[in-house]
């Protein structure tokens, strides 16, 4: 099938029976949950989130060796700490997590060393720096468990350097307004740009935003990944563009088929929104957020306030917009002392005379 990806999700089966496509949901020999066929499509990601919804309740069947990593995984899917994270976090966590006892859960615990780690688990990473740090952040959750249950008495992950991962980069103004002429008012598209370029929301906020958020020019909403309490007033665009959809449902971006996106189901609708409008593969969702955090330091908000609009927890993080706009200010400034020293030039004294006596005639 040519909508088929590439790689399907970890744990996903694909059964050719007759000439058809099957796919499903299975974690080692438990049950097989049957899934959408289209993995691009809203359906199968709503699908696949509950499925792994159902199975994260309970260890994973499959058989491990005696505290090996895969064994560890288990443990910890069923410990206190995982339940207690949101269901949003469970799924990212089981994604990641699910992979790693794939690829390794064979391995011992007690083998675990420094240089085991960073040879075998992270280099094979090095051509995708954001999954080899996301995979070293998962395995440290797991080493602190082990050593919870006295698996581990020391951290061998202690001393590797987290990976570099290339930093979301705000969108110039040239790529905003590609992305408006390309999605006019109206659309799902450019009232989920506007809300995430005037209101600062992430992907886990936009998807799930409700009509009774809105209360005439203002928005409010809890950060999914902080808590942070947010409130905005909503500028004259970003109204235009919301208030422009119709209300049929109580969540205000839905799929064409009028259900509430997943966050994965939002970020493949923003994706093939940003690929429409021609725009580079490097210009994220998430740096609208930046965008707006950008926009408001050049225009001299105070990093407090930038902080309150953003929900960060701490000041450090929107000093960092303010320091920025403070360079570009300086380096405009200095830009234009020498536009001004040039078209006021005064006579200078000639460099091989400069601070020598002239002598008598």
């Amino acid at each position: 099938m040519g909508m088929m990806r590439r790689k399907l999700p970890p744990n996903v089966e694909r059964n050719v029976v007759k000439g058809h496509v099957y796919l499903s949901f299975r974690v080692g020999k438990g049950p097989r949950i049957k899934l959408p066929p289209d993995p691009n499509s809203d359906e199968f990601r709503a699908a696949y989130a509950e499925a792994i919804g159902k199975t994260s309740q309970a260890p994973t069947p499959a058989k491990a060796a005696e505290r090996s990593i895969g064994a560890l995984i288990i443990r910890y899917l069923s410990s206190t700490a995982f339940k207690a994270l949101r269901n949003t976090s469970k799924q990212g966590y089981r994604s990641r997590i699910d992979q790693m006892r794939k690829e390794h859960g064979h391995r011992s615990v007690s083998g675990l060393t420094k240089e085991r780690i960073q040879t075998q688990i992270l280099d094979p990473l090095a051509d995708t720096p954001g999954a080899a740090l996301d995979t070293l952040k998962k395995l440290r959750i797991l080493i602190r468990h082990a050593r919870d249950i006295e698996w581990l008495n020391t951290d061998p992950s202690d001393g590797i350097k987290r990976p570099k991962s290339k930093e979301i980069r705000s969108w110039t103004d040239s790529e905003c307004t590609a992305f408006e002429k390309r999605w006019k008012v109206g659309t799902r598209q450019r009232a989920a740009y506007e809300l995430m370029l005037n209101v600062g929301t992430a992907r886990a906020d936009v998807h799930r935003v409700t009509w009774n958020q809105f209360d005439e020019d203002n928005f409010e909403y809890s950060r999914q990944k902080t808590g942070v309490e947010v409130a905005m007033t909503m500028a004259k665009r970003c109204r235009d563009a919301v208030y422009a959809l119709p209300r049929k449902h109580i969540t205000v971006l839905n799929t064409e088929f009028g259900k509430p996106f997943t966050v994965d189901g939002f970020s493949g609708f923003m994706r093939d929104a940003i690929k429409a409008a021609g725009l580079p593969l490097d210009c994220r969702p998430h740096g609208l957020r930046k965008t707006l955090g950008r926009r408001l330091a050049d225009r001299g908000v105070s990093a407090h306030d930038i902080m309150a609009a953003l929900g960060h927890t701490t000041l450090g993080e929107a000093e960092r917009y303010t320091r920025e706009a403070d360079r570009r200010r300086g380096g405009r400034r200095a830009g234009k002392a020498l536009d001004d020293q040039t078209e006021n030039k005064t006579p200078q004294t000639s460099v091989v005379r400069l601070g020598k006596s002239q002598k008598a005639v």
